[in-house]
């Protein structure tokens, strides 16, 4: 837990204390509280809104959640910093949150609820506005599937061992197809319980979030200045190490046809736009980056 980045790391520990409470204090109805209700329920409150993707309906969702953001969370609020990685954490947990109000509102209106006084469940008949009270969405899952989207987009090639897939895929290839699983779970009609709708929902804000921050490069330089940068200054200070521990320039020729001066200069001017392309991220953030950029800083630490 030490070597876990901050923002993840509190987020683990307040899940599973929350998780904790719940579980050892039934008799609270915790998530009748801070779950997030209908918004035409009773019971529903804007606070639901935040405080809804600090529960869990049990120890799986809970666990899965959490290994999630343990695994990609880390990854990328090392690339953004705390700062930005929680408001993008955050704005994808409440964007969830209100795709999965605009889902309950069509279903609210297909099933026309609004013209009765009384549901019949199948084991009891209540009132309308107790079954509509029953609407009740728990979990971390709309910003988690925010942070997977989020991965994608930032390490598209990169590859990854997903259980059972038996061989690595790529990570944009993992995200498309999450994305497609949970539209084919959404629109067919299996009651499994859980809020697909939701998991779209927070995919969709980080996508909207992200293609802004990529075309208005300056817009999150707020976020930019935070402990979080120190990420790209350690490995500035590699970049620095390993050029250290090379052999001298004057022992090296890498084409028999260059001088001395004209490999310093060369070598210089690969330095420079590493060092470039390295503030550029302190000030922009990442995905401030163009293709040519990312291809040049990956193939400067292979060097």
């Amino acid at each position: 837990m030490n070597n876990l980045p901050t923002i993840t790391k509190h987020l683990l520990i307040i899940n599973v204390l929350v998780f904790a409470f719940t579980w050892l204090m039934p008799s609270w109805q915790i998530n009748e509280l801070f779950g997030l209700h209908f918004f035409l329920a009773s019971e529903f409150h804007v606070y639901q809104l935040f405080t809804y993707m600090f529960l869990h309906g049990g120890f799986t969702h809970l666990f899965f959640n959490m290994f999630a953001l343990w695994m990609f969370g880390r990854v990328m609020e090392n690339v953004w910093g705390p700062r930005k990685f929680l408001f993008y954490y955050l704005v994808c947990g409440i964007g969830a949150g209100i795709m999965q109000e605009l889902a309950q509102l069509g279903t609210y209106f297909v099933e026309g609820l609004y013209a009765y006084d009384q549901v019949n469940t199948g084991t009891a008949i209540i009132t309308t506005g107790q079954f509509l009270n029953r609407w009740n969405t728990v979990g971390a899952s709309g910003a988690i599937y925010g942070i997977l989207l989020a991965f994608g987009m930032t390490f598209p090639n990169e590859r990854i061992f997903i259980f059972p897939i038996p061989i690595p895929i790529k990570a944009k290839w993992f995200v498309v197809g999450y994305a497609a699983l949970e539209l084919f779970s959404s629109i067919s009609s299996s009651m499994d319980g859980v809020a697909h709708v939701a998991h779209l929902g927070g995919m969709l804000f980080g996508l909207l979030l992200i293609l802004y921050w990529r075309r208005h490069p300056g817009s999150d330089a707020r976020f930019s200045q935070s402990r979080g940068q120190e990420f790209f200054d350690r490995m500035k200070s590699a970049f620095e190490q390993r050029k250290a521990q090379r052999p001298s320039s004057t022992t090296r020729r890498p084409t028999p046809h260059e001088t001395d001066m004209e490999y310093n200069a060369r070598k210089q001017q690969r330095q420079a736009e590493v060092d470039a392309i390295l503030d550029k991220i302190r000030k922009s953030g990442y995905d401030s980056l163009t293709k040519a950029e990312k291809q040049r800083l990956f193939d400067a630490s292979k060097e």
